[in-house]
């Protein structure tokens, strides 16, 4: 689910995915790190790290064929590393890895810039997008004309553990128009603006997960700081045990590889041993009830990602039979296939729909009696899932207008297949053995504090890499002050594992977006704007490109391009202008207040938008009101002819504000306020924690 913005985590059954590898301690089998693979780039003229596993007290010499060669001896836990000088930009290099009487080859290697990409569902967002909502603004042309044989993007595959991984999946491919449309959209625009720029190889390593918070992305031994997030760490190395039996349980049912499958056809025939399910007489009195509408996440099912089908037996009006009825059943996350009296009368199994309520006709010559059954395949492939509108949106009627049958309420559910990784694995309707599952104490998800840390960021220390980008805040929405700490936590924290103290970290300030009364973005947009005070960071803004009605805006093209400004400006010392005008000083002078900004050196750029200038200002009382704006070269004049002693200002301050401050290089403004009062949403903010 790409919607979610509140963790949901309960104390009942544990669903962790993992990399399915030996756990801690010695492992089986040499083995090399996950981004140690053929087709990667490493950072030029740098001491790269290259680790693994192996039989302890056995050599490992790496000789690559720039000349450089190095040994390590593995430990007794079993892990190794080599450290090797890479030259300049070049290549492709080999590397020939042996341990003991055997040897590995690592082929096609690059050197050049490599840039950790990372976030939510901005950044996750692929060129192909997910159709039909969210698409991607030129992303046809992009695909077709996407032959950068110098380009590398390595995607991690989506995991979350309870405690840190050493091991992972993540494969480098070279970019073309067969390979880049599954990958990230902000990141391959990003690395296209470097790659032209620069005319050297460029890696691009995206880890990302939509719906995600950033304490999700966040060590445990940065947020043991932060006391809200204690009783969870406390919780969670009583998971792993759980987690090494939960994946030793998943390995005794067959399992359908998905890591061949692309596009719209990826999540098609899933064959689940389960196509019984949807006939009219099935037995499902075995089955729980679930009530519905409802993410199952918030249910005694927990959290779950994979194949649930759901049942209901309903008594129709006698005068209904052999009419044309429309099914109404809301929105399902992600995708479903729905039967009527075992006849398939719709469904949706491409991505992308997670928010498409279903509204399926049902033929008459299928309404045969008075008792009618209908069967739900809900197939969810990340985040929350289920059929989980609202109680109104359930429900059976007549083509023509007319009386309604709500669906809410009990219907049958038995999961039949989890989705850990590339994997599903498929235990079926029978027996009920989804309840066989082992417990934990903590229900673990994605959303959970350092689980994707654990899981995504985790296994690629010390990968050496220039910097890193990173798109999210959108799940935080609710919780901007919190995100004022938990933010620059995180930078250092990545900082501190890939042994480098200030490595560039450029970030998207989020777009505007309605998220309704209840959250005001604007302080979280507050909290990124301020990060900039943390060391060697950059942020692009993103206020005239958003979709107040889609939190996945199509513009992907000019995000990364905002982010490659600040990259080639800061960190490869080209001249050119890299930042909209940010908000410094304000004096009150004659009746209004006066504006200077950073960033705005050839002078500010007013622009009215159907809205008004999105300024306001206020007085003494504190109530604003609109204002009116003078630019003069770095500065603006803000008054209002009705407050005679202004003390405040503020722009753009709201969910959904339209930009209308930019600089001559046609960059835009952040949203910003002169004030610090404490209002209705910030006194009501909660610090966000789990339980």
């Amino acid at each position: 689910m790409m919607h979610r913005f509140v963790a949901l985590l309960a104390l009942c059954v544990l669903v962790i995915p993992a990399f399915f590898a030996p756990a801690s301690g010695q492992p089986d089998a040499f083995s090399l790190a996950p981004l140690i693979k053929d087709n990667m780039v490493l950072q030029q003229e740098s001491k790269v790290p290259l680790w693994g596993r192996g039989t302890p007290g056995t050599l490992v010499v790496i000789r690559a064929s720039w000349g450089e060669t190095g040994e390590s001896l593995i430990q007794p836990d079993g892990r190794w590393m080599v450290t090797l000088q890479t030259p300049s930009a070049g290549g492709p290099y080999t590397l020939e890895i042996k341990h003991g009487n055997t040897a590995t080859m690592v082929t096609n290697v690059l050197t050049g810039e490599v840039w950790l990409c990372s976030g939510q569902s901005n950044m996750q967002m692929p060129m192909s997008g997910w159709p039909p909502g969210d698409t991607v603004e030129s992303a046809s042309q992009e695909i077709r004309g996407a032959v950068y044989p110098e380009i590398r993007l390595c995607t991690v595959r989506r995991t979350y553990s309870a405690v840190p991984e050493f091991g992972g999946d993540a494969s480098w491919v070279e970019c073309t128009s067969a390979t880049v449309g599954d990958f990230s959209a902000t990141a391959f625009f990003f690395g296209k603006e470097l790659h032209k720029a620069l005319n050297v190889p460029v890696g691009l390593i995206h880890s990302s997960w939509g719906g995600t918070p950033v304490e999700a992305w966040t060590s445990a031994r940065s947020l043991s700081r932060v006391p809200e997030f204690s009783k969870a760490l406390s919780i969670l190395p009583e998971c792993a045990e759980a987690r090494r039996q939960t994946e030793k349980w998943l390995r005794m049912f067959p399992a359908l590889d998905l890591k061949g499958r692309t596009g719209e056809n990826k999540w098609r025939d899933l064959r689940c041993d389960d196509s019984a399910c949807a006939a009219r007489s099935y037995e499902d009195t075995a089955w729980k009830t679930m009530r519905l509408p409802a993410l199952w996440e918030t249910t005694e099912m927990g959290n779950f990602d994979g194949v649930v089908w759901f049942r209901k037996t309903i008594a129709v009006p006698p005068g209904w039979a052999g009419k044309n009825l429309v099914l109404e059943l809301g929105p399902i996350d992600d995708m479903d296939v729905t039967f009527v009296n075992g006849v398939r009368v719709g469904g949706y199994e491409g991505v992308g729909y997670y928010n498409a309520k279903r509204f399926y006709p049902v033929p008459g010559g299928i309404v045969d009696s008075t008792e009618m059954n209908i069967a739900v395949r809900v197939v969810d492939n990340q985040g929350g899932g289920g059929i989980y509108g609202e109680p109104k949106s359930m429900l059976l009627r007549p083509e023509l207008p007319g009386d309604t049958l709500s669906l809410a309420g009990d219907w049958k559910y038995v999961p039949v297949a989890e989705l850990m990784g590339d994997s599903l694995f498929v235990f079926g309707p029978l027996g009920n053995r989804y309840e066989g599952r082992p417990r934990s104490p903590l229900d673990i998800s994605e959303d959970t504090p350092t689980a994707l840390y654990n899981g995504m960021i985790s296994p690629l220390v010390p990968f050496a890499i220039r910097g890193a980008i990173w798109y999210q805040g959108e799940d935080n929405a609710g919780h901007g002050q919190q995100y004022k700490t938990l933010f620059p936590l995180m930078i250092e924290d990545w900082r501190t594992d890939f042994a480098a103290e200030d490595f560039p970290f450029y970030y998207v300030q989020i777009a505007p977006y309605d998220y309704g009364t209840a959250t005001q973005s604007q302080y979280l947009r507050e909290a990124q704007t301020a990060t900039l005070s943390v060391k060697n960071t950059g942020m692009a803004v993103t206020m005239d490109i958003g979709n107040a009605k889609n939190i996945h805006p199509a513009n992907k093209r000019d995000v990364g391009r905002r982010l490659a400004l600040w990259a080639l400006a800061k960190t490869y010392g080209r001249r050119m202008i890299y930042s909209g005008p940010i908000y410094r000083t304000f004096k009150v002078r004659n009746g209004s207040i006066e504006l200077s900004f950073d960033h705005a050196e050839n002078g500010l750029v007013l622009k009215e938008g159907i809205k008004g200038n999105s300024f306001q200002i206020a007085g003494p009382d504190r109530q604003f009101r609109d204002a009116v704006v003078n630019a003069r070269g770095k500065t603006l004049t803000v008054s209002n002819i009705a407050i005679k002693h202004p003390v405040a200002v503020r722009y753009a301050f709201e969910n959904t504000p339209e930009a209308t401050l930019f600089n001559k290089a046609g960059l835009p403004a952040p949203s910003f306020r002169t004030d610090d009062w404490e209002d209705a949403a910030t006194s009501k903010e909660t610090r966000r924690a789990a339980p």
